[in-house]
C-alpha cells in the first residue's frame, strides 16, 4: 500500500509555527510524512534567517517522528514565470531562487525538492529555444542539486499549454531529453491537473500518466470536479467537493498498485481560502485526512 502523507499547504499563515504544524500532523492527523512548501519559508529571505528557520523546522519535524519527503515551490512562487520567463534577466533570476531552494532544502533534511518549472508568456514566439535553454538549466540545477547532497529533483506536469510538461508526450520526452542529469528527474503527479477536462477532454483520466512508470516519484492527491484545478479535501469543505467530486481514492490506490506504484508516496495537497476561519480548516484537513488513512500506509 502507498505512504500517505500531506502537504503543508494547510498550514500556510495559519499555523507556520513548525512546532505547531508538526504536533498537529502527527498528534492530531496520526501522519508522520509531510512534504514542505516554500510559502513557509521563502528561500528569497535572508540566508540566516532562513537557514535559522529550515533548522526549526528539522528539529520540530524529527522530535514528532515526521519524515519530510520533499519541499516543495508552493503557491506564491508558482505565480510567477520563473524558468520559463520572457526575460533572460528573469530566467537567471528564477534559476538562482531554484538553487537557493535548493540550499534551503539541504538544510531541511530532505533528498527531493521540486515543483512545477514555469510558464512562458502568450507572446513567446521562440518556444522550442525557451524548451532548449530549459534543458541547460535544469541540468545545471541538478549538478547544483548533487553538490547539496540532494538525490532527486520532481518536476510537476501543469495542464497549461504554455508550461513543461503539459502531456503525457511532453512528460515522455523531457524525461529523456534529461537521462544522464547528475541527479535524476521524477515527476510529482497531481491527480487534478491529469482529469482536467477543459484540456483533455471528457475522458480524462490518471492511468495514461500512470505509464510514465518509475519516473513519478510521488503523487499529489486531491478532489476534484474535472473543471478546476481544485485542490478540495475528501471531506465536508466546500459542499461541491461533495456533490461534484470525481476522485474515489478506493480507484486511485487501484490504478497505482496496477501499475506497479504501490509503493509510491502518496501526498495530500489541499488548499482553503485564507479568509475561511481557522477551526473551520482544521475540521476539514481533520476530517479529509481520517476519510483516507485506512487505504494508505501509516507507519505508527
Amino acid at each position: 500500500m502507498n505512504p500517505l502523507g500531506i502537504n503543508l499547504s494547510f498550514a500556510v499563515k495559519r499555523w507556520p509555527e513548525p512546532e505547531v504544524w508538526a504536533k498537529r500532523v502527527r498528534k492530531e492527523l496520526g501522519l508522520n510524512l509531510v512534504q514542505f512548501t516554500f510559502d513557509l519559508i521563502d528561500p528569497w529571505w535572508p540566508e540566516k534567517l532562513a537557514f535559522s528557520l529550515a533548522h526549526r523546522v528539522r528539529r520540530a519535524a524529527e522530535a514528532q517522528g515526521i519524515t519530510i519527503h520533499s519541499a516543495f515551490v508552493g503557491l506564491a512562487h508558482y505565480t510567477y514565470n520563473q524558468l520559463l520567463h520572457p526575460k533572460g534577466e528573469g530566467r537567471a533570476a528564477a534559476k538562482e531562487w531554484y538553487k537557493r531552494a535548493i540550499d534551503l532544502a539541504a538544510e531541511l533534511g530532505v533528498k527531493a525538492v521540486g515543483g512545477p518549472v514555469g510558464g512562458m508568456s502568450v507572446r513567446e514566439k521562440h518556444r522550442e529555444a525557451r524548451y532548449q535553454e530549459l534543458l541547460d538549466t535544469l541540468n545545471e540545477l541538478a549538478v547544483y542539486a548533487k553538490g547539496r547532497g540532494l538525490e532527486t529533483l520532481l518536476i510537476e506536469p501543469t495542464p497549461l499549454r504554455r508550461e513543461v510538461p503539459w502531456t503525457v508526450e511532453a512528460a515522455r520526452k523531457l524525461a529523456q531529453d534529461l537521462t544522464g542529469s547528475a541527479v535524476p528527474f521524477r515527476y510529482c503527479l497531481d491527480i487534478g491537473h491529469a482529469l482536467y477536462q477543459p484540456l483533455y477532454g471528457s475522458g480524462a483520466s490518471l492511468e495514461p500518466w500512470l505509464k510514465l512508470g518509475d519516473r513519478i516519484g510521488v503523487l499529489h492527491l486531491q478532489q476534484t470536479d474535472g473543471q478546476s484545478d481544485s485542490h478540495w479535501n475528501f471531506a465536508g469543505y466546500p459542499e461541491l467537493a461533495r456533490t461534484k467530486g470525481i476522485v474515489d481514492p478506493a480507484r486511485v490506490v487501484q490504478d497505482l498498485q496496477q501499475a506497479g506504484l504501490g509503493n509510491m508516496p502518496v501526498i495530500l495537497e489541499v488548499f482553503y481560502p485564507f479568509e475561511l476561519t481557522d477551526e473551520a480548516v482544521w475540521s476539514d484537513v481533520k476530517s479529509g485526512v481520517a476519510n483516507l488513512k485506512h487505504r494508505f500506509v501509516l507507519d505508527d
